[in-house]
């Protein structure tokens, strides 16, 4: 059974984060968290005839809540019990999944939900690389995080040094979008330095006495339980809803290539349900989940994974509440700079089911 190396690929793809939280001042024993996201509606998921020769799908994800969503549906793979034979990877970056997307290495992939718009407008030109977002399975979990006790607006960050995470994506994104909307010139009013994964913002800001920072959940959980003189300064979902009341700030997609829908509707409709179902599981039955969590590696111990669960905005939106709100979130991202969804707004074809 192949799901037997989904587990064992999760697992080595979190070695290099367990190293680091290892790194930081008391975090080996800790996990990060995972929210529910409250009153999102989900759209049932299609109805397509089961097959009835298991289909191989290739999964990729990236360190976090999206796998973090995820890992009920390898562990039922490991034990024969998926719908289907998946295997699964989990990366550090997005820059690992993009090319394997685009040689069609990977069937399916949790992506940042503007990298996703980028990808559709770059691959619509290559054969068999067209991606389509099959649902949103995180919402806004991003935070400004200070070892000190300086910054109580977007104002405040004027004149300051930001590190951060996910240049390119999302973060770099949403930060500069409220930078520009507090009245701030991302390029001249502050200085952002980006760190190639979340571990070592974390690092920074244990090391560094009134460093500030921007982290995605779960690594805010771990790096506050150990270093308490770290507090969270903004949460850059309150603030976009402050600008943005009629969208929500979208943070990862799950995205599918066209031509391996269209080749296996049956076993892309088992694959959503198992899905779906591995999303309610982690929300729902938080301390059932968190040992999964953390034998993956995601995070250093189950009780720090528990802990997390409810900040880190995992969920499963589908149909036509996933078109209304991604879309929503992508115009306001194009208004203010149209690079970073791509250059233009995808068609309606990018979103599966349409």
């Amino acid at each position: 059974m192949k799901g037997s190396r989904a587990m064992k690929r999760l697992a080595c793809g979190a070695a290099g984060l367990m190293l680091v939280l290892a790194l930081l001042p008391g975090c080996a024993g800790s996990t990060p968290a995972t929210a529910t996201a409250a009153g999102t509606t989900a759209a049932a998921t299609p109805s397509v005839e089961p097959s009835a020769v298991k289909t191989t799908i290739r999964i990729a994800s990236l360190k976090g809540p999206t796998t973090m969503g995820l890992v009920k549906l390898t562990s039922d793979a490991e034990a024969g019990q998926g719908k289907q034979d998946y295997e699964a990877s989990m990366y550090g970056t997005p820059d690992e999944i993009v090319p394997q997307l685009m040689k069609g290495d990977v069937d399916v992939a949790l992506l940042p939900a503007n990298l996703a718009s980028v990808l559709y407008n770059k691959l619509e030109a290559t054969p068999g690389s067209q991606l389509e977002v099959a649902a949103i399975n995180t919402l806004g979990m991003l935070e400004v995080l200070e070892s000190g006790d300086t910054v109580k607006t977007i104002a405040d960050l004027k004149g300051k040094t930001i590190y951060s995470t996910g240049k390119g994506a999302s973060p770099e994104y949403v930060l500069d979008y409220l930078l520009k909307q507090n009245g701030l010139d991302p390029a001249t009013d502050v200085s952002v330095e980006y760190k190639s994964e979340a571990t070592e913002v974390a690092a920074v800001l244990a090391s560094t006495p009134g460093a500030i920072g921007v982290l995605p959940q779960p690594y805010v959980t771990v790096l506050k339980a150990k270093s308490p003189a770290i507090r969270t300064a903004l949460t850059l979902t309150d603030e976009w809803a402050k600008l943005t009341k009629d969208s929500q700030m979208v943070t990862g997609v799950l995205v599918v290539r066209r031509a391996f829908a269209d080749a296996n509707p049956a076993a892309f409709a088992d694959f959503l349900t198992d899905y779906k179902a591995s999303t309610e599981f982690t929300n729902t039955n938080p301390a059932q989940a968190a040992p999964l969590i953390a034998a993956v590696g995601i995070v250093p111990s189950a009780q720090v994974a528990e802990a997390a669960i409810p900040a880190c905005n995992i969920t499963y939106i589908v149909g036509a509440a996933l078109k209304t709100t991604l879309s929503g979130y992508l115009k306001v991202l194009f208004a203010a700079d149209p690079a970073s969804v791509g250059g233009s707004l995808p068609g309606d074809d990018f979103y599966f089911g349409s």
